[in-house]
Formats: C-alpha cells, structure tokens, sequence
C-alpha cells in the first residue's frame, strides 16, 4: 500500500457522509465514480445519477449520519471499506432510524480515489 492511501479513502468517507448531510450533492458527485452503484439497507439499488436525483427531490433526506470506519485494505487501486452508521433520515416522506454495516469500494482514478460501490447492510 502506497504511503496515504488509507488516509485518503478515510477522509473519503468521511466527506461523502458529510456531503449526504449537509446536501453538499456536488460535493459527493466529486467523491463518487460516474459508475457507482449504491445499495441500500432496503435492498433497493441506485446509480450515482438516481440517487442524487432522488437527494435533489427530497425523496431522501439525510438528518444525521454517524459513520465509523472499520478497516481500509487498499490492494493496487482499489480500496474496500468496512465500518458501521447510525442514520436519522427521511425516505419517501418516512422518518427512518437505521443501523447499518457499511461496505465501500474506492477506485483510484487519474490519482483521485472515488467510490465506486456502497452497500448497506441492516444490523438489526
């Protein structure tokens, strides 16, 4: 692993959770591989497009993410993240309360690591 790597996608995933929250979407658009697949706790699968959309619509609200990175393994130019959130959101006008083990891919991509894949996984 190359001196950084796992500093950055740490601080990776820490930007995306804040961008989710603070409705930052160009922020995340930023973090995120135009090929993102990002799998909910419900099963449900989105692309980066479709889940901005659906950030844009206020079909998902994010009130408050508690995030904690597990383990980083960084093998060539991919990074596979494991870690744990609390999640106070809104989903299609239902208020949520989740608890989630947390799965991330990060690719790096002309030197910049970007999420390429999340998965979400209900611990209860």
């Amino acid at each position: 692993m190359a001196a950084g790597d796992e500093g950055a996608v740490r601080e990776g995933e820490s930007r995306r959770f804040r961008a989710i929250v603070s409705g930052d979407l160009a922020g995340f658009r930023e973090l995120a591989h135009p090929g993102l697949t990002y799998t909910h706790s419900s099963g449900n699968v989105d692309t980066l497009d479709s889940f901005l959309a659906k950030c844009e619509s206020a079909f998902f609200v994010y009130h408050r993410i508690e995030h904690r990175t597990d383990s980083v393994t960084v093998v060539g130019d991919t990074a596979v993240v494991t870690g744990a959130a609390s999640v106070d959101m809104t989903a299609g006008g239902t208020p949520r309360e989740l608890a989630n083990r947390t799965l991330g891919v990060w690719v790096r991509v002309h030197g910049q690591w970007r999420l390429l894949a999340h998965q979400a996984t209900a611990r209860r």
